[in-house]
């Protein structure tokens, strides 16, 4: 029931949050995103999102590594081209990741070891994305920089909880609390706080959120906005922290929370909205490699199937 319930919630969501910002905005903004689109743009989306996905890539790979389930660096790049577009087309989000989990654990015969992995490759990315967005939005004009001590003194606090998880001694093995707190100790301890592991995990993130928020400021661009590059920075730093913790922040949640953001900003709620289509368009065309990298696979897998023979073949030929 309560599966049904949330299956139905994100949709009706997101149509009602369209819903609202035509009322308030009109269709305009949403035509004027589509309409200035242009190849220019795509372009630019497709060259910065090759970079971050190496980048990400690289990430999973470390972090992996740590864990002791190896992964290349070519396949770790085909592999999250393709998460990154199924999150970007299936509802949720998140969708792509789980797949990338679950492919790469069958592939090391450890599906749980493999999730895990990408649990904390994503962890690492948003501990560095909120990292640099809480720095920016203290040091940069917003409409949260009141909040940003208090934010940042939560942000420390937590940053010490996963330090402190990390070195916990361990406890009874008969307690479940006990087994997946050493385990988690130790994903983090081997995965990300490793000498080998943390400089390469932060430097890959950063490279990782400056090209998110590049791409966020070129959109802007191109859907119009005058605003400095300083000025929308934080704006684009926020709305993509705010498009994370929705899960991705699909269609109607985007154009929604753009909105929020350029108008807070003094920038004009229409001019989010814009942006927020652009931005959307831009990283779904970016994304469109990994529609490639599940073609291949499906012709792969369908030529091998073909190519192994039949249990009733073989019977019949020793008969």
């Amino acid at each position: 029931m309560r599966r049904t319930v949330w299956r139905w919630a994100r949709p009706i969501g997101s149509a009602l949050t369209l819903g609202v910002l035509v009322w308030r905005v009109g269709t305009g903004p949403f035509l004027d995103g589509l309409r200035m689109v242009d190849g220019r743009a795509l372009a630019a989306a497709a060259g910065i999102a090759l970079l971050t996905t190496v980048c990400c890539a690289w990430r999973w790979k470390t972090v992996a590594a740590g864990l002791g389930i190896g992964v290349s660096l070519p396949a770790a790049v085909a592999a999250y081209y393709r998460s990154q577009f199924l999150n970007v087309t299936l509802p949720g989000g998140v969708v792509g990741d789980v797949h990338r989990g679950v492919s790469h654990g069958r592939t090391v015969s450890d599906v749980g070891l493999g999730l895990r992995a990408v649990v904390l490759e994503r962890f690492a990315g948003q501990i560095v994305q909120l990292l640099l967005t809480v720095v920016a939005l203290l040091a940069l004009p917003s409409p949260v920089q009141s909040s940003m001590p208090v934010v940042a003194a939560v942000f420390v606090a937590f940053v010490v909880a996963v330090v402190v998880l990390a070195r916990v001694r361990r406890g009874s093995p008969r307690s479940l609390w006990a087994r997946l707190r050493n385990a988690a100790a130790r994903d983090i301890r081997h995965g990300l706080l490793a000498r080998k592991a943390w400089v390469g995990v932060g430097l890959a993130s950063v490279f990782v959120v400056a090209g998110h928020a590049l791409t966020f400021l070129v959109a802007a661009q191109t859907a119009g906005t005058t605003a400095s590059p300083a000025q929308m920075l934080p704006i684009a730093l926020l709305a993509m922290m705010a498009m994370g913790i929705a899960s991705g922040g699909g269609w109607g949640q985007r154009e929604g929370l753009t909105a929020w953001a350029f108008g807070a900003a003094g920038v004009g709620a229409g001019r989010g909205v814009a942006t927020g289509v652009v931005y959307g368009i831009m990283v779904l065309v970016a994304t469109l490699p990994g529609a490639g990298v599940l073609v291949v696979a499906w012709f792969r897998d369908t030529r091998l199937a073909r190519r192994k023979p039949s249990p009733f073949r073989k019977g019949a030929a020793h008969a």
